[in-house]
């Protein structure tokens, strides 16, 4: 049963790495293609339709509510702060141990 999702999904690697590919091929040979268009036009139509394409990713975005957003950064600033704690901690206890060790304390 895995042995074909695997396989599928290997075919299926296969085919985004090629169609990757193409689309490599296809910008190289559009940039010489498109040369005698000024620079300008170029960055332009490159822009809009990066533009075009973003906004269209932005619609399938599963945006978070308040709460979980509120919450997440909350355990984020909980963690930061923990972190901080313990490395302040570590700090504290090797230069204590370094003082020690060279008879400065």
């Amino acid at each position: 049963m895995n042995t074909s999702v695997e396989a599928q999904a290997s075919i299926l690697d296969v085919v985004k790495q090629v169609a990757s590919a193409a689309v490599v091929v296809a910008a190289i040979v559009g940039f010489y293609y498109f040369s005698d268009v000024p620079l300008l036009y170029r960055v332009i139509g490159l822009i809009g339709g990066f533009f075009l394409e973003s906004k269209q990713e932005v619609r399938k975005v599963v945006w978070p509510s308040r709460e979980e957003t509120t919450r997440t950064t909350m355990l984020v600033f909980a963690m930061v702060f923990a972190v901080g704690l313990i490395l302040w901690l570590l700090d504290m206890f090797l230069f204590w141990g370094v003082r020690f060790l060279t008879g400065q304390g």
